[in-house]
């Protein structure tokens, strides 16, 4: 076990040490989780998924342009009225 110190500010806020951030894997405006265990206090990396997941799936194809989104969603909204009024 290694025990690694940081200075409480007068504001109460203390630096993360750089090899705690490493291993949590933190960058900088990721959101930190204190965890209260009886006498102790751990450390975890928290985010939203979306946040952590941005750009793992890679693809060839170009983005789609605003137009050809806007496109879409209007054959997606009329498929959607169309298949209401059948029922």
């Amino acid at each position: 076990m290694r025990e690694l110190l940081s200075t409480v500010t007068t504001k109460g806020q203390v630096t993360i040490p750089v090899e705690v951030r490493r291993r949590l894997g933190v960058a900088p405006h990721d959101k930190i989780a204190f965890i209260l265990e009886d006498d102790q206090v751990k450390l975890a990396r928290k985010g939203s998924v979306v946040a952590r997941t941005a750009g793992m799936l890679k693809t060839d194809r170009p983005p789609d342009t605003a137009e050809e989104l806007r496109e879409q969603a209007e054959r997606a909204i009329a498929e959607d009225v169309a298949e209401r009024t059948r029922e």
